[in-house]
């Protein structure tokens, strides 16, 4: 199987509220709008990927959880903090050397913010 793209379909309980948290809270870039005003849909930019928000289900949070690279944890921590959003666990150097910070969005899918140090070995030339 050769794989041109890919992309995480996230079912949200209540759509606004979780275009909210992507959009203006995460501050992800849209990639595109679609589909009817009752039954909307976007495509938001998630670094290598793409992470799509349309539907919903019933059940919170479900067997999905997402990990997101970025550039200082602790400073997104402080933000997100500061913006209400739940924190389930605050930043920490790992025993594999990355560090995290646990969050989770409105329907309790859990987010991971993962920091490479400039020390780890993801960061170092394997030469």
């Amino acid at each position: 199987m050769e794989v041109l793209s890919s992309r995480i379909l996230l079912r949200p309980a209540d759509f606004g509220r979780s275009r909210s948290f992507y959009r203006d809270i995460l501050g992800l870039a849209i990639y595109r709008e679609f589909g009817p005003a009752e039954h909307p849909g976007v495509v938001f930019f998630l670094g290598q990927g793409l992470l799509e928000v349309s539907g919903s289900h019933d059940e919170p949070g479900g067997p999905l959880q997402l990990w997101l690279q970025v550039r200082d944890v602790r400073a997104e921590y402080e933000r997100l903090r500061a913006a209400g959003v739940t924190v389930l666990r605050e930043p920490r150097r790992e025993s594999w050397g990355l560090v995290e910070v646990w969050i989770e969005d409105p329907d309790r899918v859990p987010i991971v913010l993962v920091e490479v140090p400039a020390d780890h070995p993801l960061r170092r030339d394997p030469r």
